[in-house]
C-alpha cells in the first residue's frame, strides 16, 4: 500500500508552502467537539452563522450523517500515507461540488475517472473501471463519449485537488474556483441519468 501512496504523497508536496502535509492537517471535528476543524476559522457575520445553522440542521434531519462515522484510516502505518488516505475520503464530497457531479452512479463513476487520473489510486481506477458495469445503455453511451473525455482532461489539467484547502475557501465561487484550477463546467446535466 505505501508504494501506491508515495507518488500521491509527491504531488501533496508539490504545492509551494506545503511540504510536509501531515505537519500541517487541520484538527477533524468530532462529535465530541474536541478541536477547531482548522486553525484560523473565516470570520461570519450572525446572518452567516444563522445560515450555515439552519442549512445544517436541514441536512441532518434530510441525511443524519455524522462527520466523524467514517472509520480512521487503517492498514496504513506511515502517519503522512495515512493522511493521504484520509484527505482523500475527505475531499470526495467536495468533488462532486466542483466537478458539477451529482450524487447518482453515473455522478460517481465521473468523480473516480477524475480522481483515478489525479491520484491513480487502485480503488478510483477499479471504481471507474468497474462503476459503469450497473449503467444502461444511454447513460453508458453519455459517459463513454462525453463525461469520461471529459473528466479525463480536466483531472490531467488540474493542480492536486488534494491538497487544496477547501476549508479556507468558502467565500471564493465555484465558478472562480473552478477557473483558477483550470476545471470546465460538466459538458451536460447529468442528474436524471443515471
Amino acid at each position: 500500500m505505501a508504494t501506491l501512496l508515495r507518488p500521491v504523497l509527491r504531488r501533496l508536496c508539490g504545492l509551494p508552502g506545503l511540504q510536509r502535509p501531515a505537519a500541517e492537517m487541520p484538527l477533524r471535528a468530532r462529535s465530541d467537539g474536541a478541536g477547531p476543524l482548522y486553525s484560523h476559522h473565516l470570520p461570519t457575520s450572525p446572518l452567516q452563522k444563522g445560515l450555515l445553522a439552519a442549512g445544517s440542521a436541514a441536512m441532518a434531519l434530510y441525511n443524519p450523517y455524522r462527520h466523524d462515522t467514517r472509520a480512521p484510516t487503517r492498514f496504513v502505518d506511515d502517519e503522512e500515507l495515512a493522511y493521504v488516505i484520509q484527505r482523500y475520503r475527505e475531499v470526495h464530497d467536495m468533488l462532486h461540488t466542483l466537478l458539477g457531479m451529482p450524487t447518482n452512479i453515473l455522478g460517481e463513476i465521473v468523480v473516480k475517472w477524475f480522481e483515478a487520473v489525479q491520484t491513480g489510486l487502485p480503488m478510483c481506477i477499479l471504481g471507474a473501471f468497474f462503476g459503469p458495469i450497473r449503467l444502461g445503455a444511454q447513460s453508458l453511451q453519455v459517459l463513454v463519449s462525453e463525461l469520461i473525455p471529459w473528466a479525463v482532461q480536466n483531472g490531467r489539467r488540474a493542480p492536486c485537488v488534494l491538497n487544496l484547502y477547501y476549508e479556507r475557501r468558502w467565500e471564493q465561487s465555484l465558478r472562480a474556483l473552478r477557473e483558477e484550477l483550470g476545471i470546465t463546467a460538466p459538458p451536460m446535466h447529468v442528474q436524471g441519468l443515471a
